[in-house]
């Protein structure tokens, strides 16, 4: 994975995991949450952005995060990690947990932007869409990572950008990325930046 050093987060650090509401973090500041299916290439992309190799634990097994986990950017800046949907190998004690969890989190005064991450090669789908609806939030607080676009010949990844644009429908922006080969990072990592600036 491409991780070129820089210092736009030097004191980034692991926070917490959460499994209940009431293990959330407390709701000031500012923070964005990454969502995606499982094994769209969401831990690769959160490493990536944030040039940290094993900030998030990526694994090529769907499912592999089953908490909120939260990671501190800076002071009232974070960034949560949330569990991969649409693939039905986790406990259902679990999945039953993400209900309220899930809740807790839309409702937050803090939660200002969802990055999501979609698999190129799959390209934005039903759940992709029902996610953007779920976090209702406005169009500048939803940007989409078209990850593993380096595994697609260049005019299908063009092709790719093209079809998502035209189901986002405005919902959201959204960019190819490879954290791979580092295609994208810097849009990427200037979009976090905005959001956590408010701006």
């Amino acid at each position: 994975m491409v991780c070129a050093p820089v210092s736009q987060w030097p004191q980034l650090k692991f926070l917490t995991s959460a499994s209940q509401p009431d293990q959330l973090p407390p709701d000031q500041g500012r923070e964005v949450a990454v969502a995606g299916r499982s094994n769209a290439g969401k831990s690769s992309a959160i490493n990536a952005l944030l040039a940290r190799r094993n900030l998030a634990r990526t694994s090529r097994t769907p499912g592999r995060t089953q908490l909120f986990n939260y990671f501190e950017l800076a002071p009232g800046k974070r960034l949560v990690d949330l569990p991969g949907y649409g693939h039905a190998q986790v406990r259902a004690a679990t999945r039953a947990s993400w209900g309220p969890l899930g809740e807790a989190l839309r409702q937050r005064q803090s939660l200002c932007a969802l990055l999501l991450v979609v698999d190129s090669r799959r390209g934005v789908g039903d759940m992709d869409l029902d996610m953007l609806d779920w976090a209702g939030l406005p169009a500048t607080g939803a940007h989409v990572l078209l990850s593993k676009a380096d595994k697609l010949p260049r005019s299908a990844a063009l092709q790719c950008l093209k079809d998502a644009r035209e189901a986002l429908e405005g919902r959201a922006s959204c960019q190819l990325f490879s954290a791979l080969k580092g295609d994208g990072l810097d849009e990427g990592r200037a979009v976090l930046k905005r959001w956590m600036d408010g701006r």
